[in-house]
């Protein structure tokens, strides 16, 4: 069957569609011996030769993966400025991977890693609001109406967030905790926010990605999602598209730990971060100190 090169670049696993679509520009492609440089150039992997830098693209089971990204690492493949990369977190796995977004390099949490460009582009597209879950620490103690604020939205230099789900944790020594909930994903956006606010983000952990959560990972672990996570994502997204041909149940690595999750649902909640309490009710925000959920998309 005949698709768009980029597509089918991206499904090989060697670079995300628009990536792909960079790389035929450059003239770094070519199908049966001819340089092509048309975006709108179609191909059948099957039955046609394509060849990427000079290497012959051949078809590979597709990958999801759940990483628990360490604070400390960058989201990339490589980084000019050496610093550690999820690329060396992911030896062993088997196949060219790449992440589905970005967590900054001083953020921890859920990584979803991946071969599919298409379940990247998915889960990534502004139309699916797609949630996130974040749990979050603010220097400064913020009051209901404060809190409020994040939930309806915070003007930004690019513009106004939208409506966020939130949810408070506790006060402790000057500072607050809480749960943020995005379907947007604007560059640094919760950093961004706390600036504005005049709440700077002391600490920022990403709890779940479209449900999907690292329970059971420790920082710098991966494993592979299991078919009713990738089933319920089909269903709530679109992707992936098949999930016959993913490659499930592989032999662990040394990265990876063998943790069976249930289908991905609506964000779970987690306990905070090590150290945390429960919860607790303080004298400002009002008695239930839980201010009012903000309007999802």
């Amino acid at each position: 069957m005949q698709e768009r090169l980029q597509k089918i670049i991206s499904r090989a696993g060697v670079a995300s569609r628009r990536a792909g679509e960079e790389l035929i520009l450059a003239g770094r492609v070519r199908v049966n011996g001819h340089v092509v440089r048309e975006l709108g150039t179609k191909a059948d992997l099957g039955a046609d030769t394509i060849e990427v830098d000079g290497r012959r693209l051949v078809p590979e089971a597709a990958r999801y993966l759940v990483l628990h990204k360490p604070r400390g690492v960058v989201s990339t493949l490589s980084d000019p400025e050496g610093r550690p990369t999820v690329a060396g977190l992911l030896e062993g796995a088997g196949t060219r991977l790449y992440p589905v977004g970005r967590l900054d390099f001083a953020t921890s949490g859920v990584l979803l890693i991946t071969n599919d460009g298409d379940f990247a582009n998915g889960l990534l597209h502004p139309r699916g609001g797609v949630p996130k879950t974040y749990v979050v620490k603010t220097r400064g103690v913020m009051t209901e109406a404060e809190l409020e604020r994040w939930a309806t939205g915070v003007q930004l230099e690019d513009g106004k967030t939208l409506p966020a789900d939130i949810h408070f944790l506790r006060h402790e020594e000057g500072k607050t905790w809480f749960e943020l909930t995005l379907r947007e994903g604007k560059n640094q956006q919760i950093r961004r926010m706390g600036e504005a606010t005049g709440f700077p983000v002391m600490r920022l952990a990403r709890l779940s990605f479209a449900g999907i959560t690292s329970e059971g990972l420790r920082p710098g672990q991966w494993r592979s999602l299991g078919l009713e996570e990738l089933l319920a994502l089909r269903e709530q997204y679109g992707v992936p598209r098949k999930v016959r041909g993913a490659a499930l149940g592989m032999e662990g690595t040394a990265g990876e730990r063998r943790v069976r999750r249930p289908a991905a649902t609506a964000p779970e909640r987690h306990a905070a971060p090590r150290g945390a309490r429960a919860a607790k009710s303080p004298a400002k925000p009002a008695a239930d100190a839980r201010p009012r959920r903000g309007r999802e998309r």
